[in-house]
Parts: structure tokens; C-alpha cells; sequence
């Protein structure tokens, strides 16, 4: 009988050949949740350990690396996302740009999450904001708990609907969040997006740091692959054969519900002359050490982690 190996995960299309059932191991005996992060995902992975594996947050790896909780990662990257479209700005709060959020109280979904982490050093490092001065808002307890720098100014929300309706009111007066916010969705007259052309924002972003920013990993129980070698690899040639599956399926003009989903499609690959989704450890260092060094920086990690040392290595596999 084939080793089970219980595995949570969001629902993608890169992700919909495993959902489906379409892809198998001849090793291991995946079973995939469809559990999404606002299910507590990340919470019941690193802190009662009811998954095998898990899409998980990179932020809270980081961290659980930094505190030895008992965690491996591949270097698979199912959720990637760039910050300037995540950020949003109440309209009567006088933002006209970055350098008008010095200062104010920004909401996070909490301050270590990971598109949180990402949008502080875009800030500071694009458009010139001291991070520092700004008050985070957070709606929820981190996955991990950290001890941060006294010099960093956090409060506490009740939850993120009371940060949505500070929000409206412009008592917060941008927010941060990697899903849309429901006052945006439902077309609120007080909110908009901080960047009224976040698509050349994020191009410019593509252009100059050369990669699409890592948001989630494949993280496992350390003890597995201690128990099965084999595990590492095998999650590695999993994920990848999904997502060249994925892939396959945007060559129909007509499967996505997007009428012009095909030529976005192609117009996306005239923008670079790399795979933004592309897996493994080289194509993605930079993209790693540059948000390690982002974590230690805002107080989230004791060290700066290499590469090497938060990825198990998987050796020569192919999908």
C-alpha cells in the first residue's frame, strides 16, 4: 500500500489537474483539500500540524524556519502576486501617491503576512516611503508569533470587517490585502486603487526586478522526508505536471471565461522572455533571498536565510 500523504492547497487553475484527480503518483497516495487561507490554512498547518503538506504562506515559513518549528519546503511557488495592484486607498484621505502614505494607518490582513511584507519594502525601496512610519492595522494574530522591534507601530483590529469599515470612513486610510476588499467589490464611492495604472506599475516592477513575486510555498512535515527520501521530489514532479497541464489548456482561445483570455494570454508572453511561474530553486534565488532579507529587515526573522537553507534539495527530477 502506497504511503498517504494528506495535502492542502488553494483552488487555481494551475492547481485544477490535482483537484480533478488527474494527476497520480506510482509512489505516494495524494489526497488535496481544497482548504482556503481565510479556513485558517496556514494556522492549522504550523501550529497543530493537521496536514501532511500545505500551501503555505512564504512569510510564515520563513518565520517557522527562524523559531525550528519542524517544517520543509520545495521550491514550488503555487501563488505568486505583485503588490501595487493589492494596494488601496480611501479617496478622501488626501493620497494622491506613495509618498502620501508616510504617516498613515494602513490595513494588513496581518503584519506577517506575506503580500504585507512584500508591499512595506515596495514602498520603501520604489517609491521612497519610510515604512516605519506608518501604523499597520491587522485584522488577525500571525500564524507564527514574533516579537517585533519596538520602533515597529502595530494595532490590532477586531477582525478584517472592522478594518473594511474604518476603511470606508478613511480612520484607515489605505489597505493592503491580497484578495479584493469587499467595500471595492461592492463599489464603494470612498475607495479606489492606490496606483491608477497598476498594470504599468507592475510591468515596470516585472521589467526591473526580473521576477513575479513569490507569495505561497510547498511546505511538508520535516519528519516525512526524513521517513520517505523520496517525498521532496515527488511533490516537486507533482505540482509541475499540473501546472504543464494547466498551461496546455490556454491553448483552446475559448476556455477561460475571459473573452480575450487567449490574447492576454499571448501579450503577457511578449512582456518577458521568461516563465514567471517557472519552479526550482536557481530561476527563483533572487526572488528568495530578496524576501528573506525582506523578513529579517522588518524584525520577522533573527538572520537573513539563503536559498539553500529554506529549500530541501530535490535533486535532478523531471516532471
Amino acid at each position: 500500500m502506497k504511503p498517504r500523504i494528506k495535502l492542502a492547497l488553494g483552488s487555481y487553475d494551475r492547481h485544477g489537474p490535482l483537484l480533478e484527480g488527474g494527476i497520480d503518483h506510482p509512489i505516494f497516495d495524494f489526497e488535496f483539500l481544497e482548504v482556503d487561507p481565510r479556513q485558517g490554512r496556514h494556522e492549522r498547518f504550523l501550529q497543530q500540524f493537521e496536514f501532511d503538506a500545505c500551501e503555505l504562506s512564504f512569510s510564515s515559513y520563513v518565520v517557522a524556519v527562524d523559531q525550528g518549528i519542524p517544517v520543509n519546503a520545495v521550491p514550488v511557488f503555487p501563488r505568486r502576486l505583485f503588490s501595487q495592484s493589492q494596494m488601496y486607498k480611501n479617496l478622501n484621505s488626501g493620497i494622491a501617491g506613495p509618498k502620501d502614505l508616510a504617516g498613515k494607518r494602513i490595513g494588513l490582513s496581518s503584519y506577517q503576512n506575506t503580500l504585507g511584507v512584500r508591499a512595506k519594502r515596495d514602498l520603501a525601496h520604489f517609491y521612497g516611503v519610510p515604512w516605519k512610519s506608518v501604523i499597520w492595522v491587522t485584522a488577525a494574530e500571525d500564524a507564527v508569533r514574533v516579537e517585533l522591534p519596538q520602533d515597529i507601530k502595530v494595532e490590532r483590529a477586531k477582525d478584517m470587517a472592522a478594518i473594511e469599515r474604518e476603511f470606508v470612513r478613511g480612520t484607515v486610510h489605505a489597505l493592503f490585502v491580497s484578495r479584493l476588499p469587499r467595500p471595492f467589490i461592492e463599489g464603494d464611492s470612498n475607495v479606489g486603487r492606490l496606483f491608477a495604472d497598476a498594470n504599468g506599475e507592475e510591468e515596470r516592477y516585472l521589467r526591473d526586478e526580473g521576477y513575479f513575486p513569490i507569495m505561497h510555498v510547498l511546505a511538508f512535515k520535516r519528519e516525512l522526508s526524513e521517513r520517505y527520501p523520496e517525498l521532496p521530489a515527488a511533490l516537486f514532479q507533482l505540482f509541475e505536471r499540473a501546472r504543464r497541464k494547466a498551461l496546455q489548456r490556454w491553448n483552446d482561445p475559448n476556455w477561460s471565461m475571459l473573452l480575450w483570455g487567449r490574447r492576454e494570454f499571448e501579450r503577457q508572453q511578449e512582456l518577458y522572455n521568461f516563465d514567471p511561474w517557472q519552479n526550482g530553486l536557481e530561476p527563483n534565488r533572487k526572488n528568495i533571498e530578496r524576501f528573506a532579507l525582506y523578513s529579517h529587515e522588518q524584525g520577522l526573522s533573527r538572520r537573513q536565510w539563503t536559498a539553500e537553507e529554506l529549500f530541501v534539495p530535490i535533486g535532478d527530477v523531471t516532471a
